[in-house]
């Protein structure tokens, strides 16, 4: 018996969360289409996130990105790009929303504590308990270069930068003891004596001290999402996150091992093991039969991977232009080009190519596969197709096994790449206990099922 095959259900009355994720900077979200919209009018932003909340999804995600990828010293063209800071556009989000969490990417690496800290609890606050801080780290000088700070971390530091500086956040959060205010009028001053306390840090990274301007908002901090898939990454999630974005969840065993590696640490780090939610990122494409699910999946492989993001894909993998050669002819015979990448594109280079494009080779004769084709089999497969109803019973399954506890969906189209779900999906999950059908709670830590937030008092 396999471990897909497993009849024993550990988790029998577990329900789906899920988020979904506007992204920033790529080429997954279908731009060429004409039932493609603006990807940066706020219009967008609106329907997609209120078209979640009318599917009781958890949270709204944002991407962000603090600079365009390039090539070369040259724009990557390719990519869909154009974002709004991400706290101010959920701050717009929260006023025209009731219940769905409001999640921004935030580098820690080019941030301040003392300024971001308080923006997030100001987004907390004006969405009464609904912020959510995706913790993301760079240790890149292609990034640095436009900030004060410039170059970059050592790779080692960016974890130990990220931990101090999510410790100075929460402190800044816990600033305002409950009842810091006074509730009479004739108290001597507006607030209660030692409720408001300063925060002082020294540390390697920061030398704070400052008095927090803002009380907690209904759900205490702000839920910390992060996605760092590296042995340091899962160390640093287990010990300070609320909720893990992962890349593993397309196929079960994956997805079952990448858990339970979570939960040892999560042990290991003096932290119950369901303290934290699994949400790996997915694209989920819907038809009525699987032969339509399936003939709508290649429609959207075909429009997320033209013919020059092939040739843009298979360059980067080669290390030269490629973008004058036929997509549809076959792979370059050149050797590819061995160079160390320097951190300097953004659209990162493989440091060892020989390795992949073998593979590549090999499967391409096998199947007679042309440049494009091969891109699109053996690039990064993006998610689940099927039917509402089999992919709800692949999705109970998940979740109820153990190996997720829902999903980060990517539409790849914005704004209405989320009707099918909402419409088709969510109603199958529903009818098998496995998705709620109302919002219980008005916090994104309610919705997640979360335990409170450390609370001070008086």
């Amino acid at each position: 018996m396999t471990r897909t095959d497993l009849t024993d259900v550990p988790r029998p009355d577990a329900e789906l969360h899920f988020g979904v994720f506007f992204q920033g900077v790529n080429h997954w979200t279908i731009w060429s289409d004409p039932a493609s919209g603006s990807q940066i009018d706020p219009a967008s932003f609106r329907r997609v996130a209120q078209t979640a909340e009318r599917g009781l999804f958890d949270a709204f995600f944002l991407g962000d990105g603090l600079r365009l990828r390039e090539v070369d010293g040259k724009i990557h063209e390719l990519d869909v790009a154009g974002r709004p800071d991400s706290i101010a556009q959920l701050a717009a989000l929260a006023a025209v929303t009731d219940r769905i969490g409001l999640v921004s990417t935030s580098n820690t690496t080019f941030n301040e504590p003392a300024d971001l800290a308080r923006r997030f609890a100001g987004l907390d606050l004006l969405s009464e308990g609904r912020a959510g801080w995706n913790v993301v780290t760079t240790d890149n000088a292609w990034t640095g270069a436009n900030f004060r700070r410039g170059g970059f971390l050592d790779h080692a530091d960016r974890y130990r930068r990220a931990e101090e500086f999510l410790a100075v956040a929460r402190d800044i959060w816990d600033g305002w003891a409950s009842g810091a205010v006074t509730d009479t009028a004739d108290a001597r001053s507006w607030s209660v004596p030692g409720g408001v306390r300063p925060v002082r840090a020294r540390s390697s990274q920061f030398d704070i001290d400052l008095t927090p301007t803002l009380p907690r908002s209904a759900q205490g901090h702000p839920v910390i999402f992060q996605a760092g898939d590296s042995p340091a990454g899962r160390d640093f999630g287990a010990r300070n996150a609320d909720v893990i974005f992962s890349a593993h969840g397309t196929e079960f065993d994956d997805a079952l091992a990448f858990a339970e590696d979570i939960r040892r640490r999560l042990r290991a780090a003096g932290r119950p093991e369901d303290d934290v939610r699994i949400l790996p990122g997915t694209e989920i494409i819907i038809g009525a039969t699987e032969k339509e699910a399936e003939e709508k999946a290649r429609w959207v492989r075909l429009q997320q991977v033209t013919p020059a993001t092939a040739l843009g894909i298979a360059g980067l993998l080669w290390g030269i232009d490629l973008s004058g050669r036929d997509a549809d002819g076959p792979l370059p015979a050149e050797d590819p080009v061995v160079e160390e990448d320097t951190g300097t594109f953004g659209a990162g280079r493989v440091s060892d190519p020989r390795p992949v494009v073998a593979e590549w080779r090999a499967k391409a004769d096998a199947n007679g596969w042309s440049l494009r084709e091969t891109v699109i089999e053996l690039g990064p497969q993006r998610g689940h197709v099927g039917t509402p109803a089999g992919l709800a019973e692949k999705f109970v399954h998940f979740a109820r096994h153990g190996a997720i506890d829902g999903f980060n969906i990517s539409p790849y189209l914005v704004p209405d790449g989320l009707d099918d779900i909402v419409d088709l999906l969510v109603p199958e999950l529903q009818e098998r206990g496995a998705y709620r059908t109302a919002y219980t709670g008005t916090t994104l830590r309610d919705h997640l099922g979360l335990r409170p937030a450390r609370l001070a008092t008086v």
